[in-house]
């Protein structure tokens, strides 16, 4: 049997940890001695800088450092804004988006010798987004905005694609995937519990100054749970793939992590995110064989020991218990009302939109305060028209068709959870959220690109047996 070896660079990490650990440490220490404000350029050049690095160097580190710049950046921003005295110039999500971007070289680099079958959904939906930011510049002046709402919707495209395109390192990218969303989800839980009992200052600072109301009062046992992460939506989508590759973990410390993770992921209250969960863990049983389905099973019947005595004592039983009862009565739940009252009243406008208004259209209704924001397919509609969706999601349609007509993912189990992963999120957030955009096309991309890339390195590993 062949073996794709790991290459020379990747098997000494030294220097690897050493620039990642070199720019915490100067964070931390600016942090800690009250100089956030000075961390307004460092942090993403410095972010900049080690991304390089590793994507020169260490491409499989490069792929997790990229994924904890996403959980934790918009930590450290809420801490150099709160130093500051002020919210500081620039997207809350700059640093994740500029190291993810650089995943554009490996197209460049790809670009002459692509495959032009396995390659093609890549192409077909980062056209649909080109299309997208033609359209704006014809409508909008070029500005920092338009820039970054190119690199909102084309950086998860290239970086899953760069995942793809490395399928040769496949084991060692389920095996570092596997550990940074391990322990993605224990700090990500741990501090979103912290956020909601003690409603720290930097939290309450930043809720404040954004004028944003939606996540609750800025008060202990009020806050809408969103962790170390942007937004409560955002948080939520990230942690339920977490949750749900937490179920093919080994070792008792899982069941730890998971009590924190759910616990914080329900305090969340975005019904969204746990309905994009529920939607993973079927399709994940039903394509398992019995041994995994009665681990898995095994596996929520312990964590429910651990959460559901929690969640039924204050202070967390009001906030859940109400959350869930939303579900029985819908007709008297406002938020539902608002995004049902503003989809009638945009839905039609959307459906004229033939050529669309280019990428960062945002349209609130007239009678209410529901954004198109709040719909991906109102989204897709206005940005994209019917000529750039159609474009955009014949990339995710030929994805997921590959996806699904593959029987060979039953050897792996990590893949196989990718897949259930990618579907869920794309179908359930759709509905609700901007699923081509920034943390909520991750998921989609990255896992469906791992289950592409493990199809090739099986195919390949048997061809050669």
């Amino acid at each position: 049997m062949k073996k794709y070896p790991i290459k020379s660079s990747q098997q000494n990490f030294k220097s690897a940890w050493q620039a990642i650990f070199g720019l915490s440490g100067v964070i931390l220490l600016c942090l800690l001695v009250g100089l956030g404000k000075v961390l307004v350029p460092i942090f993403p050049l410095g972010s900049l800088v080690v991304g390089l690095f590793l994507y020169r160097r260490y491409p499989i580190l490069y792929v997790g450092f990229t994924w904890w710049l996403w959980f934790l950046a918009p930590f450290v921003r809420r801490l150099i804004d709160y130093q500051a005295g002020y919210l500081t110039y620039g997207p809350w999500i700059l640093s994740p988006l500029i190291v993810t971007s650089i995943s554009g070289l490996t197209l460049i680099r790809y670009l002459p010798k692509l495959h032009y079958r396995h390659s093609l959904p890549f192409l077909l939906s980062l056209g649909g987004v080109g299309y997208g930011f033609l359209i704006s510049l014809i409508t909008m002046p070029i500005n920092g905005p338009t820039i970054i709402h190119l690199l909102s919707w084309a950086t998860p495209i290239l970086f899953g694609f760069h995942v793809y395109v490395n399928w040769q390192d496949y084991p060692q990218y389920r095996q570092n995937l596997e550990r940074v969303f391990f322990w993605g989800v224990l700090v990500m839980g741990v501090y979103g519990i912290f956020q909601y009992l003690v409603a720290p200052q930097w939290d309450n600072f930043w809720l404040i100054n954004s004028g944003i109301r939606t996540y609750g009062r800025a008060e202990p046992l009020k806050i809408r749970v969103w962790s170390t992460m942007m937004i409560p939506q955002k948080f939520g989508v990230v942690m339920a793939g977490g949750l749900l590759l937490l179920f093919i973990r080994k070792g008792v410390l899982r069941f730890l992590v998971a009590g924190f993770g759910y616990l914080a992921f329900v305090l969340s209250t975005v019904r969204a995110a746990w309905l994009n969960w529920l939607v993973g863990l079927f399709i994940l049983l039903a394509s398992l064989k019995p041994r995994w389905q009665t681990r898995i099973i095994t596996s929520i019947i312990v964590a429910s020991i651990i959460i559901i005595p929690l969640s039924l004592v204050d202070p967390f039983a009001s906030v859940i218990g109400s959350r869930l009862e939303s579900f029985s009565h819908v007709e008297e739940d406002n938020s539902y009302n608002a995004r049902l009252e503003g989809y009638n009243e945009l839905i039609q406008p959307a459906l004229s939109e033939f050529f669309g208004r280019g990428l960062g259209t945002r349209l609130e209704t007239e009678h209410t305060n529901i954004a198109a924001y709040d719909n991906g397919v109102l989204v897709l509609l206005f940005s994209l028209g019917w000529f750039g969706s159609t474009i955009y999601l014949s990339g995710i349609g030929l994805i997921f068709a590959q996806l699904l007509r593959d029987n060979s993912l039953n050897q792996d189990v990590f893949a196989t959870t990718s897949r259930a992963i990618s579907i869920s999120t794309f179908f359930v957030q759709i509905l609700f959220n901007p699923v081509m955009i920034a943390e909520f096309a991750l998921p989609v991309w990255v896992f469906a690109s791992l289950v592409m890339a493990s199809q090739k390195y099986y195919s390949k590993r048997d061809v050669n047996n």
